[in-house]
């Protein structure tokens, strides 16, 4: 079995789990999503989640060179995350976000090896500066996914795509 064959086994394997997590929750569309927290005064206290805790960082990250651009939550987040969310939930959400990342890690550097791969962390605002001088900032505030991947090829918009179609999303993006 050689290293793609692994990887689509992998992609089919996260594919698989994370269609029996979503299938055993009731998906009502008017309901708000509900996060469980445990309080002392009330262990069934829940908590409406709005959005995503925003970062306690407000540093700007500047891209100039094709990357595939990887953020993640800072500390902080994390922990804002972790108290607002069981403790099963957040361990899931932990775990896939390992396993999705890796694979898409082993992906790129397999497929596109010249494509720098950056992670960030400790930062608000990604400036993209394109070829021709023009700049896309992006304010990771304002976006729903905790985690999540850019690619960006120096002359186009940057494109948040989903890490599980990452061999999908890397042809589609740097071959048109």
């Amino acid at each position: 079995m050689n290293n793609r064959d692994s990887n689509i086994i992998s992609v089919v394997l996260y594919a698989a789990i994370f269609g029996i997590i979503f299938s055993c929750k009731n998906n009502d569309a008017s309901e708000k999503p509900k996060i469980i927290s445990t309080d002392s005064f009330n262990i069934n206290k829940t908590k409406t989640l709005s959005h995503k805790p925003y970062s306690t960082f407000q540093d700007t990250l500047k891209i100039s060179k094709p990357s595939a651009v990887f953020y993640h939550p800072d500390s902080l987040q994390l922990k804002k995350i972790k108290q607002q969310t069981d403790s099963t939930a957040y361990k899931d959400l932990i775990h896939v976000h390992f396993y999705l990342t890796q694979n898409a890690r082993n992906v790129i550097k397999n497929t596109w090896p010249s494509l720098h791969i950056i992670e960030a962390t400790n930062f608000r605002y990604l400036l993209f500066i394109k070829k021709d001088g023009s700049k896309e900032y992006i304010d990771l505030n304002k976006y729903t996914e905790i985690y999540g991947l850019f690619l960006f090829d120096g002359k186009k918009t940057p494109k948040l795509v989903e890490m599980m179609n990452i061999d999908t999303e890397l042809y589609v993006y740097f071959k048109k």
